[in-house]
C-alpha cells in the first residue's frame, strides 16, 4: 500500500508501505527487466520500488545480489535471473543419503551382491542409530549415483514363456513321487531338513556343478561335478548331506532331468524321501532356481566349470550364505541353518 508521499529532485515519490496480510513474492524476470532500466537511466532506487510496488530494500538488495562482478555495477537482469534460480534450486536440494557412514555401507553391500532392500533391513539390525530405507537407496542410485546401477539385482534379456516346452519328450526317471504327494508341511516351509537340488551346466566342456538348498532357512551347498550324469549326480548329494544328522536331511525334491535317475540309491545312501516336480514346472522348486540365479552373477552362463576350482565356488558359496534375507528376519541362511542344526 502506498499513503505518504515525498520529494525527491522535483519527483514526488509515495512512499512504501508493506502490505502485511499478503505473502512475499520472489522478483520475476519482467520486474528485473525494470530495474535494469531503471538503473541504466540513472532513476533513484525508491522511484523504482514504488513503479514496481515493492519494497526499496527490495531493490537494493538485488542490485547488491545481481551484479556480475564487484567491480562491475551494471545490474543485468537475466544474469540476475539465472543467478535467483540457481539459489531457488539449491535451497531445495536435500540430500537423499547425508550420512556418509551410511553411503560407505550401501556402496560396500552393493558391491558384494545385496539388494536395497536386504541393506536396508541388516543396518537397522547392525546399527539402529543408522537407519533408511530401501526406496531411498534406489532412489539415491538411480538419480544420485548411476554408477552403482549394474550392482542392482540381475536383469533378463528376454523371459522364457513357462509354456513353450510343451511337446518335448519327458525323461526317464522311475519310481517318482510327484510334488503333489508331497506332505503340506513341506511345502509351507514349517518343518527343517528339507532340501531342493538341480545342476548348472557349462556349454564349453562336460563339467558341472550340483547345488542343494534346504527350503526352510536357504542354506547352499554346491559341490562341482565331472558331468551332469546320475552317478554324479547321486555322489556329490550324498557327499553334501551324509555330513549331517538325519533330522537334518529328510527329502529332496528334483526336476525330471535323467540325472536324478539314482534318486532311489541316494535315498538309501542318506535315508531321505524324494519328491520330483512336474514336467517342465521348474518354479516348483523355486528357492534352488532362486540360489542358481544369484550363482550366475558370480559364474555367468558362458563359464567353464572344468576351469572352476571347489575352492573357488566354496568362497562364493560362503559369501551368498552369508548375505541376510528379508525372509529370515534378515537373518543370514548360515545364522538360521546354524540355529536349526542338531
Amino acid at each position: 500500500m502506498f499513503t505518504r508521499t515525498f520529494t525527491h529532485r522535483s519527483v514526488v515519490i509515495k512512499k512504501f508501505t508493506p502490505k502485511s496480510p499478503e505473502k512475499y513474492t520472489q522478483l520475476t524476470l519482467a520486474e528485473r527487466e525494470e530495474i535494469s532500466l531503471g538503473r541504466n537511466s540513472n532513476t533513484p532506487v525508491c522511484e523504482i520500488a514504488a513503479k514496481l510496488e515493492r519494497s526499496p530494500s527490495t531493490i537494493y538488495r538485488e542490485l547488491k545480489r545481481g551484479r556480475p562482478c564487484k567491480n562491475n555495477v551494471q545490474y543485468r537482469a537475466h544474469k540476475a535471473q539465472m543467478q535467483s534460480d540457481e539459489r531457488k534450486k539449491a535451497s531445495h536440494f536435500r540430500e537423499r543419503i547425508p550420512n556418509k557412514e551410511i553411503k560407505a555401507y550401501i556402496v560396500d553391500k552393493l558391491r558384494q551382491g545385496w539388494s536395497p532392500e536386504l541393506i536396508a533391513g541388516r543396518l537397522a539390525k547392525d546399527n539402529r542409530s543408522l537407519k533408511t530405507n530401501y526406496e531411498t537407496i534406489y532412489q539415491w542410485i538411480y538419480e544420485d549415483r548411476p554408477d552403482l546401477f549394474c550392482y542392482l539385482v540381475r536383469h533378463h534379456k528376454k523371459r522364457r514363456d513357462r509354456g513353450s516346452a510343451k511337446g518335448k519328450r519327458l525323461p526317464k526317471v522311475l519310481y517318482r513321487t510327484m510334488i503333489s504327494e508331497r506332505p503340506r508341511y513341506i511345502d509351507n516351509r514349517k518343518e527343517f531338513g528339507h532340501w531342493e537340488a538341480d545342476t548348472a551346466i557349462s556349454r564349453q566342456s562336460k563339467a558341472a556343478i550340483m547345488a542343494t538348498v534346504e527350503r526352510k532357512t536357504r542354506f547352499l551347498l554346491v559341490r562341482k561335478i565331472k558331468s551332469k550324469s546320475a552317478p554324479c549326480m547321486h555322489e556329490a548329494l550324498v557327499k553334501c548331506l551324509g555330513e549331517y544328522p538325519l533330522r537334518n536331511r529328510m527329502s529332496i525334491t528334483y526336476d525330471n532331468g535323467t540325472e536324478n535317475a539314482f534318486h532311489l540309491a541316494t535315498n538309501n545312501c542318506l535315508n531321505t524321501k524324494s519328491y520330483f516336480c512336474n514336467p517342465y514346472h521348474s518354479w516348483e522348486k523355486g528357492s534352488i532356481e532362486n540360489r542358481i540365479g544369484i550363482l550366475r552373477r558370480y559364474f555367468p552362463k558362458k563359464t567353464n566349470w572344468i576351469l572352476i576350482t571347489q575352492a573357488q565356488i566354496d568362497k562364493v558359496v560362503k559369501e551368498i550364505n552369508s548375505r541376510p534375507m528379508k525372509r529370515l528376519g534378515f537373518r543370514t541362511p548360515y545364522e538360521a541353518f546354524v540355529a536349526l542344526r542338531s
